[in-house]
């Protein structure tokens, strides 16, 4: 592992442990060049995943682009940080446990409001109204009813 200070190539393992995601393990790392530590990050490695714009294009999947939409639908509402992550992960875990290669921007879409909807229903609607590019005012009371009608 190459030094971040020095450059040197020469360093030693001082610790190890699981990262706090448990995905990845963290080392402790001295360089025997000019002695000092830093820390770096081994993870699995995975094929990377693309996802199917509906334009017919392809980018690599990013759950990153899936919490910047999260959050920016939660502005100004009270849900957590924490509740944000925990969604973002759950996408994340589900959409690398399908074991497919390409993915549809529609299915992650629709997984992400599906969690919205029971997070908060103003988060729902806000990113519903951008996901599912809401033209008129019918369309978005159209999707005002559906949020209504399934309320017991």
């Amino acid at each position: 592992m190459k030094c971040r200070y020095c450059q040197s190539f020469e360093s030693k393992v001082v610790d190890t442990r699981p990262a706090d995601d448990g995905m990845s393990i963290r080392r402790r790392r001295e360089c025997i060049n000019c002695g000092r530590r830093f820390t770096t990050y081994e993870r699995v490695e995975t094929l990377p995943i693309m996802v199917i714009k509906k334009d017919g294009s392809r980018e690599p999947f990013d759950s990153q682009k899936i919490r910047a939409g999260i959050r920016k639908a939660c502005e100004k509402r009270h849900v957590s940080a924490s509740d944000i992550d925990q969604i973002v992960d759950d996408i994340d875990r589900e959409v690398n446990n399908m074991l497919e290669q390409e993915v549809e921007s529609d299915l992650i879409g629709e997984m992400v409001m599906q969690r919205l909807k029971l997070l908060d229903e103003v988060a729902y609607v806000r990113f519903a109204s951008v996901y599912r590019q809401f033209t008129d005012i019918n369309t978005f009371m159209s999707e005002i009813k559906k949020l209504l009608g399934e309320k017991p």
